[in-house]
């Protein structure tokens, strides 16, 4: 997820040196289903609609104040931010478990009510690589830890619904790599059961979810994570943008046309 615009302090992609990282043997393009983190990967926000509804939520529901200092946000779910802020002060699981769900409904509900606020920036060469992997054959969809009404209204902020046939999404898993493992299996119920799948992330979190479910990870720097840090967790590929990536392999000017057209309409 993203924090508000204010506090994130993150180099911008055009500030970073361009670097491509692709493990020998490893055909980027070459799977047959692909599951895209959303904050991060395809789009930053840069309005404060998500983050802020943890807080509105937690009062509205329970009473009490959410600390956010010191929890993980990137690369976590929504529920396990919740539980790791609540444990970080010392709440018993017990007194927070009875109401995660009423909090997890009022954050849907709050979302969703601000939709028309939310502002998202495209990262570099999504539409693109989004094309290039679709007229190969593959079957896209998102792999995040946002709520399912969340990140899709995400994603049509951002212009991409159409790309996407499917998601996996955290409403039901506390933890990445169980998220991921669902949303696998979403993709080879819909590519078929013996469909190779990747995982493109932007956190460690999402490269280590991948290796858990034994999948591949296309890692990329567009987030609050540096090319370096992400290398160290040896990812199939590291890049520092999807537009870098597509460079790398001499795709990007067969592909320019169709990152502009709209591609044909997918229903999850």
């Amino acid at each position: 997820m993203s924090q508000t615009p204010a506090a994130v302090a993150a180099p911008t992609v055009e500030q970073r040196e361009r670097r491509v990282v692709i493990r020998d043997g490893f055909a980027w393009d070459d799977y047959d289903a692909y599951l895209f983190d959303i904050d991060g990967t395809l789009l930053r926000s840069n309005d404060g609609v998500h983050y802020n509804s943890f807080f509105s939520s937690v009062k509205q529901e329970m009473g009490r104040e959410l600390l956010l200092d010191g929890v993980v946000l990137h690369g976590n779910t929504d529920p396990g931010i919740l539980r790791d802020a609540f444990r970080r002060v010392k709440l018993e699981d017990r007194e927070w478990q009875d109401s995660l769900e009423a909090v997890l409904d009022r954050m849907r509900q709050t979302v969703t009510e601000q939709s028309d606020s939310m502002s998202v920036r495209v990262m570099p060469g999504v539409p693109e690589v989004l094309a290039h992997l679709r007229r190969r054959g593959a079957k896209l969809g998102v792999a995040t830890g946002n709520l399912e009404i969340i990140g899709w209204l995400k994603i049509e902020a951002a212009g991409l619904r159409e790309w996407f046939k499917f998601g996996g999404f955290s409403d039901k898993y506390l933890t990445r790599p169980e998220m991921i493992g669902n949303a696998a299996a979403l993709a080879r119920a819909i590519a078929g059961e013996q469909a190779t799948v990747c995982v493109v992330g932007d956190t460690p979190f999402d490269i280590t979810a991948a290796k858990a479910n034994g999948l591949p990870a296309i890692a990329v720097a567009t987030g609050n994570y540096s090319f370096g840090e992400l290398l160290k967790f040896g990812p199939e590929a590291c890049v520092t943008s999807l537009q870098d990536l597509l460079q790398s392999a001499g795709s990007e000017n067969a592909d320019k046309d169709l990152a502009h057209q709209s591609p044909e309409r997918e229903n999850p």
